[in-house]
């Protein structure tokens, strides 16, 4: 390996990774050298995420779709990968969703929809590739959580609950592998700027009558910096951690808010 392609030779599977952060992270993961993975459910932006990443950087690349929330496509996809690019080193657990309503609307439908794709997915995805990293006694799975699993924000309690959850796995799973080679953290972006933020300011326009830019004045404000998050800079920070040099660094929760969280 080579300081510029710290990861050359190791296999990276990213959930959701056609779109938004997951899409930067399987950028930023190319140029360090990673062959890739993309999984999700809408085939062509996972193509054209894909087919970046080859021509940018001539990294061999694939993509499954796949929903992550079901464990007998979970264990077919990571056998697809598996078979066409070697076992899988690293992991990034990105798929996730937000869905907002006040505590008295939230039923149990919604609640197990938040927990089925921001904690039970992560525990599918590691569990498919953890035996073939203890064998190789390397290992890198990076959870990408929220600031709403460190903190508590109104009118999204099951989000919420399914991030701290998330962390709590991220923190359990790093202990349990603490011996093996295998670091398992966590990253915690604040308001970013993806769709999923467009979506969250479509929200606050239709219920409260306020136009998409001072709705989105008022999640930028929530930033010390007065802005937005980049998914550039979510992905910078999980380059970081699956670097071979961060091998001391384990069963953290990074958080890439601009100061609205310190710990």
């Amino acid at each position: 390996m080579t300081d510029e392609r710290p990861l050359n030779g190791r296999h990276a599977v990213i959930t959701g990774g056609g779109t938004g952060i997951g899409a930067a992270i399987a950028l930023r993961l190319a140029a360090m050298g990673a062959d890739l993975t993309l999984i999700g459910r809408r085939p062509t932006p996972l193509e054209e995420t894909a087919h970046a990443m080859t021509s940018q950087h001539g990294v061999a690349v694939g993509f499954v779709i796949a929903d992550v929330t079901d464990s007998d496509a979970v264990a077919a996809a990571f056998a697809q990968a598996g078979q066409a690019r070697g076992p899988v080193t690293i992991l990034i657990n990105n798929a996730g969703a937000a869905e907002s309503a006040p505590f008295g609307k939230t039923d149990l439908a919604l609640l197990r929809r938040m927990l089925a794709i921001n904690l039970e997915a992560a525990f599918l995805c590691s569990g498919a590739v953890v035996p073939a990293m203890r064998s190789g006694d390397w290992g890198r799975i990076v959870n990408i959580a929220s600031t709403a699993g460190l903190t508590g924000y109104a009118y999204v309690s099951a989000y919420c609950a399914a991030k701290h959850a998330l962390v709590g796995l991220t923190r359990s799973l790093a202990l349990e592998l603490a011996r093996t080679g295998i670091t398992v953290n966590a990253v915690c972006p604040g308001f970013t700027d993806t769709d999923l933020v467009a979506r969250a300011i479509d929200n606050i326009v239709a219920k409260t009558g306020r136009d998409a830019s001072a709705a989105k004045v008022e999640l930028e404000a929530t930033n010390p910096m007065g802005r937005l998050v980049t998914p550039a800079e979510v992905a910078e920070t999980v380059a970081w951690l699956v670097a071979p040099s961060a091998r001391p660094v384990t069963g953290q929760s990074i958080v890439v808010a601009g100061g609205e969280l310190m710990r």
